[in-house]
């Protein structure tokens, strides 16, 4: 592992990508979403009663103990009372947090979470099976309304049961998401669509965010969402922002502009302490087992299951959060603006 003058010269998330067990520290999230590091991380089990972990290569089952909790907790109650059952995990961090290699901007402290739109099968897949899962989007191809014949009354009791949750600060859906909710759900349950925002990508998945825990002083919690559901002209400029346009060839060479690279210093000072800090031993003695749940794997693999896409696969190609439908990154908004220091 790299350190002092040389991790300074490599971009951040080459150095937490690089890092396949969490650090020997009390947990604890550092920084902002998009900027910051975990300490401490602790994993959600790739597999339990009411959920599988997928993409086991990406190693990105990690976060902070309240964060896994909650994971859990949902899975559990909409298996229980949803229609669901079980729910398929995506990303949460990687073991010590950071950027990452590919993909999300945020997911960087531990207090992010992907949760498949598609059902979990009936029986244990294989860690190549878990590698493959589609990207099964549940809109119409114009990807500007929900298709009716994939959304189901489960997709929208889940997603609320999510933001419903007092500890979750936000839940990320596509916008045509966002406005099907704004239509179909009625009485208490629209008190927490104001939760729920609109962002690009997000139509196979949806992306739950906490709040920083209670005595975390080194977390940045992002403002509160408007008190507005947001179901007026927000959702309809979002619905304007996706809209498919023709593609206008351009007349003039368009100058590539390389992206800037976060490096280290860019985080937190205390994450340069958790690239150094030395690993636990290996990833059972991190898994979150409350009540001394019996570990059944002791070590899962996290680069062995990487399998080819199979030739009948129907897979988006997209890598990452904002999908097909990101115009040049520059111009892309954050979801909420971060709060000032």
């Amino acid at each position: 592992m790299a350190t002092g003058a040389m991790a300074q010269e490599r971009p951040a998330k080459e150095l937490f990508g690089g890092m396949q067990l969490p650090s020997k520290q009390r947990t604890e999230p550092l920084g902002f979403y998009a900027k910051g590091c975990l300490a401490g991380g602790i994993a959600i089990p790739s597999d339990g009663p009411a959920w599988q972990v997928i993409h086991p290569s990406r190693n990105r089952r990690w976060g902070t103990p309240d964060m896994i909790a909650l994971v859990q907790r949902l899975a559990r109650e909409a298996k229980a009372s949803d229609g669901w059952n079980g729910l398929l995990i995506g990303d949460i961090s990687q073991p010590r947090g950071g950027p990452m290699l590919t993909g999300h901007a945020s997911h960087q402290i531990g207090l992010d979470a992907d949760i498949w739109l598609t059902p979990m099968p009936d029986r244990k897949l294989t860690y190549q099976e878990r590698e493959v899962v589609p990207e099964a989007s549940v809109l119409k191809s114009s990807m500007m309304s929900v298709d009716n014949r994939k959304w189901t009354k489960s997709h929208q009791r889940l997603i609320i049961r999510a933001a419903s949750y007092p500890q979750v600060e936000r839940v990320f859906v596509h916008p045509a998401i966002k406005k099907k909710l704004c239509d179909t759900v009625t009485g208490a349950d629209r008190s927490v669509l104001n939760k729920i925002r609109p962002i690009y990508g997000h139509h196979y998945h949806f992306h739950i965010r906490m709040k920083c825990p209670a005595g975390s002083s080194g977390c940045e919690d992002q403002a509160d969402p408007p008190i507005d559901s947001g179901c007026g002209k927000e959702v309809a400029d979002w619905l304007d922002k996706v809209k498919p346009r023709p593609v206008v060839k351009p007349t003039k060479p368009v100058k590539v502009v390389k992206p800037r690279q976060m490096m280290l210093r860019a985080l937190p000072n205390a994450c340069a302490v958790v690239l150094k800090a030395p690993s636990v031993e290996n990833m059972a003695v991190a898994e979150y087992r409350p009540g001394g749940e019996p570990i059944t794997d002791t070590q899962v693999p996290v680069t062995a299951f990487a399998a080819e896409q199979p030739s009948n696969a129907s897979l988006v190609t997209a890598s990452d959060d904002f999908s097909l439908f990101v115009p040049a990154l520059g111009s892309v908004p954050f979801p909420a603006v971060r709060p000032s220091m």
